[in-house]
């Protein structure tokens, strides 16, 4: 009987180490329309890892993901524990369908909006003198171009309509506009659009806000667990060591946000 106790004590004991070491993953998207390698992804949050690990008891796994719908699919099925999702649509997606938790929006993106830049000679002033022509936008199922048609359909009315069209990356689309592929292009990269402006270019229109690069947690993490890291990431810029930590990763910080205000965009997107 003794054996069958202490065997049952070993098997728990067991039990509970391997819980205990299980590596919690955390996912890391950047975008579709950015060029950043998984290694480079990795050793930006190497350090936040570490500290997570520690803060939570278990090792974190960092998991770059770069295509959207392996991260739905993660997101679905709560392969991950963590996520850094940059595009707005997806992560409100998760939280809407799957139960995930806001935790934080990342410092320096809680205003993301798309600019419609036409080229400097163009007559056009507003969005509604384009309605027939030609659009040019990143990824179609990149968060810029969801905001874009969420835009045009707000200043064409449901039934306005534009051709879209899509290129792979952010800096294609000027060329698309400069040499007339496009009447008008629309990015969201601050730095496209100082580029065009300087050149000569205008803007004619620039969308309502979005806030992207959410933090957000499986329904399967606790509530303390949540609570810990959500305290942890809004606590980081108010240290040195973390404001260090937080430069590789090329943001300002972490902030709260309101996730009924959140889903309201969701539903603004088109969700």
């Amino acid at each position: 009987m003794r054996s069958k106790r202490w065997a049952t004590v070993v098997f728990l004991a067991m039990v509970t180490a391997t819980s205990w070491a299980r590596a919690l993953v955390f996912a890391v998207n950047e975008g579709v329309t950015y060029r950043v390698s998984n290694d480079e992804i990795r050793a930006r949050y190497a350090a936040v890892a570490a500290d997570l690990a520690k803060l939570l008891g278990q090792p974190v796994q960092i998991e770059p993901v770069g295509d959207y719908p392996t991260l739905r699919k993660g997101l679905a099925d709560k392969s991950y524990d963590l996520a850094l999702v940059h595009p707005a649509h997806v992560s409100i997606s998760a939280i809407k369908a799957s139960g995930w938790q806001l935790v934080a929006v990342t410092k320096g993106w809680e205003n993301y909006r798309a600019s419609f830049m036409v080229r400097g000679d163009a007559p056009y002033k507003s969005l509604t003198e384009l309605r027939g022509m030609k659009l040019g936008a990143p990824d179609e199922d990149s968060i810029t171009s969801w905001i874009v048609r969420a835009t045009v359909r707000d200043a064409l009315g449901a039934n306005g309509r534009m051709t879209m069209t899509y290129t792979r990356y952010q800096d294609a689309v000027p060329f698309m506009v400069e040499n007339t592929f496009t009447q008008v292009g629309a990015t969201a990269s601050g730095t496209l659009v100082q580029q065009w402006e300087a050149h000569g270019g205008k803007v004619i229109a620039r969308s309502r806000p979005v806030p992207i690069k959410h933090v957000i947690a499986s329904p399967t993490m606790s509530a303390e667990h949540v609570a810990k890291v959500r305290e942890y990431l809004l606590g980081l810029d108010t240290t040195e060591a973390g404001r260090k930590k937080l430069e590789p990763m090329k943001v300002q910080g972490y902030v709260a946000y309101d996730p009924a205000a959140l889903l309201a965009l969701g539903t603004w997107l088109g969700l």
